[in-house]
């Protein structure tokens, strides 16, 4: 596949699950512990040289989406660099108020797999760099395949294969999580992000495993990723952001500083 970013600058985005108005973070979707204000955080990520942000709202109820619209226009009051919001998009309507409270971006999951042609939708009326498609995915024994509900739940779609068709209708970035390696710190999953990389055309954005350093720089290296996201060690303080990108730049890859 003809993708040639290595002019692009790599990108650290920091990830905030936010639930009730706080951010959490958790082990391999669960045990979830509070780490602070979404929109302290956030602008503190920003001032410290992030070059985006995620937002994820977990529990997309009626009363949380409200909590989170509101947050959402509060984030883009306070920081100045792009950010993407998920969690409850199910619909045009959805994407439109996210847009308007000040998101760069939405995220759609569980959405895009019930309803494929929503990636059409969102990217014919915003634009395909407005839809980024999120993929929660595991290793089983018969193969990667997807997974939905907080990854209790299989969707007989291969990661591959489903990617493939995101990006074929429209999806301007797939953010892909390794549920096995989420919250484990253990390094992310580089062979199926190598994979991932190599065979679409559109920016892939790694999550799950970030524990070190070397962990950026090898989603980067091994497995081509365009972004390497994270949430517990930029949330806890144990990997500030400007000593990640020195390291990274000192390791010879193009990130902005």
């Amino acid at each position: 596949m003809n993708k040639d970013f290595s002019s692009l600058a790599k990108r650290i985005i920091p990830c905030l699950d936010v639930k009730d108005g706080e951010t959490v973070k958790g082990v391999n979707f669960v045990s979830l512990r509070s780490a602070g204000d979404p929109v302290e955080l956030g602008k503190a990520y920003s001032e410290q040289g992030a070059d985006e942000l995620v937002f994820l709202d977990i529990t997309a109820s009626f009363e949380g989406r409200k909590t989170f619209t509101d947050m959402v226009t509060r984030v883009a009051r306070e920081i100045n660099i792009p950010f993407t919001v998920g969690g409850g998009i199910n619909e045009l309507a959805d994407v439109e108020r996210m847009l308007y409270a000040g998101a760069d971006k939405v995220s759609i999951n569980s959405a895009a797999l019930r309803c494929p042609q929503l990636i059409e939708e969102i990217a014919r009326r915003f634009g395909s760099q407005v839809c980024v498609v999120a993929i929660d995915a595991r290793h089983d024994s018969d193969g990667w395949f997807t997974y939905v509900k907080g990854g209790r739940e299989r969707v007989e779609r291969g990661l591959f294969e489903w990617a493939h068709e995101a990006q074929e209708r429209g999806a301007g970035e797939i953010l892909f999580t390794s549920m096995d390696h989420d919250g484990v710190k253990a390094g992310y999953a580089n062979e199926a992000l190598a994979r991932l990389a190599d065979s679409l055309s559109i920016p892939i954005i790694a999550s799950g495993g970030a524990g070190c350093k070397q962990h950026f720089r090898d989603a980067f290296t091994l497995g081509h990723a365009d972004a390497a996201l994270a949430a517990s060690v930029f949330h806890f303080g144990e990997i500030p952001i400007p000593e990640l990108k020195q390291y990274l730049r000192a390791e010879g890859i193009n990130v902005r500083l």
